[in-house]
């Protein structure tokens, strides 16, 4: 670079008049040419094993890089809202095992994925690094780090027609997986062995179970009429009970993890109610006491969706609403946890006619009658009742006596004015 620099400079000083001042040049304008934008998109890369996780420290712009097989809705739907640039997947986003939705619903808000990279991925990238994909290809400037599968919406439709055909073998394994669950929580699921006691008075009362599902807040909006005329006792089940803050609400109870709950939430007075295992040992217990709250555990193999559903029914609730929680099979099979769909099942039958989804309750209190066709029957309302008084006798009368006490009450407002 010197020496092109002292050529550059040389030619320049030998054209020059004798005795001239050669001016101050600046050379890296000369030397360096600007390289061309690079193709594809380009972000800051996030990388995470854990997808609870990086979830929680994606930003709008990040590039999310994970590790799922078989990406389940719930965790589309977070990087939707976190608005990540786009998503890498070391693992196949749908493995043809059931029809899972998380691909398909990234497709649906234009969200690039590119899946199937294979593990090393997760070390090529590193966290905090700007990376850039291109054609499937994943690159660190012009440094290729890995290739996969770039998603359209085609691919994926295909991917889920053919996964259909796996249901067979997940219903197999649900079976099994059922049975060895009744084994070992048939004492918790018949007769409420290891349910803890809570200040939160549930018996005869109505209670609506809030978790972090699809559509979650949609479904919570729609049920402000039914909260305010019932004033039901709100479980927040994990960030559920954040999402029930966030809708202007209070919850009475936080089941889960106490690392998916914000700090707020946890000391806003509720009862906390931890999952443990079977020896005793509370996963983020240890937060709930240093933030100063107090919490119960509540030993068991089952999710903490499951755990809230059982709490409230052993307790006496006369009826349990459900936000956010699995309803049908697809999003049954589509909660990335299969290990946990026997409990969903058994407490579902436990739980009985108590249950019932958010949506029945919220389609209940729906207006039957639009704004528009009510605005229409009141126009045609007051188009008759002036239509009637300008065909009767009466019609001048109360016209002239209209007109009078408008203009005095105008003159009156103007008096006011004028003082």
């Amino acid at each position: 670079m010197g020496d092109a620099a002292v050529t550059v400079r040389r030619a320049f000083t030998d054209r020059a008049a004798p005795g001239a001042k050669v001016p101050a040049m600046k050379l890296s304008g000369l030397l360096h040419r600007s390289r061309p934008e690079l193709p594809g998109l380009a972000g800051t890369a996030r990388v995470d094993k854990r997808t609870d996780a990086l979830l929680k420290r994606l930003k709008p712009g990040d590039v999310a890089v994970l590790d799922q097989i078989d990406m389940d809705r719930t965790t589309a739907d977070a990087l939707i809202a976190a608005e990540v640039a786009f998503v890498l997947n070391a693992a196949p986003s749908i493995s043809g095992r059931f029809p899972n939705l998380g691909p398909d619903a990234l497709m649906a808000a234009g969200i690039t994925l590119v899946d199937d990279l294979g593990p090393d991925i997760m070390h090529a990238v590193k966290d905090g690094a700007r990376i850039r994909v291109h054609e499937g290809v994943v690159y660190a400037g012009e440094l290729e780090l890995g290739r996969g599968t770039e998603q359209t919406t085609e691919s994926v439709a295909d991917a889920l027609v053919e996964a259909k055909a796996g249901l067979t073998h997940q219903l197999e394994a649900f079976a099994a997986n059922t049975t060895e669950f009744m084994r070992q929580e048939r004492a918790l699921l018949l007769d409420g062995y290891g349910v803890p006691e809570v200040d939160v008075e549930l018996d005869g009362r109505q209670v609506l179970v809030v978790a972090a599902g699809f559509d979650h807040a949609k479904d919570l909006r729609r049920l402000a009429h039914f909260i305010r005329e019932y004033q039901p006792v709100l479980i927040g089940v994990g960030a559920g009970a954040d999402a029930l803050r966030a809708a202007g609400h209070k919850p009475h109870l936080i089941v889960g993890d106490p690392s998916d709950v914000s700090d707020e939430a946890l000391t806003c007075g509720a009862d906390v109610v931890v999952p443990a295992f079977a020896d005793g040992h509370a996963p983020g217990l240890h937060k709930v006491q240093d933030l100063g709250a107090s919490a119960v555990t509540f030993p068991s193999s089952a999710n903490p969706e499951d755990l809230a559903l059982l709490l409230a029914h052993h307790h006496g609730a006369s009826m349990i609403v459900t936000v956010g929680l699995s309803a049908t099979m697809v999003e049954f099979l589509d909660r990335g946890r299969s290990g946990s769909n026997a409990s969903t099942f058994l407490t579902r039958l436990q739980t009985g006619g108590t249950l019932v989804d958010g949506r029945v309750i919220a389609q209940l209190y729906r207006s039957r009658i639009s704004t528009g066709a009510l605005l229409l029957l009141i126009v045609a309302a007051l188009v008759a009742v002036v239509a009637a008084l300008l065909m009767s006798q009466a019609g001048d009368a109360v016209v002239t006596w209209l007109s009078t006490t408008f203009t005095a009450l105008v003159e009156t407002v103007e008096g006011w004015f004028a003082r």
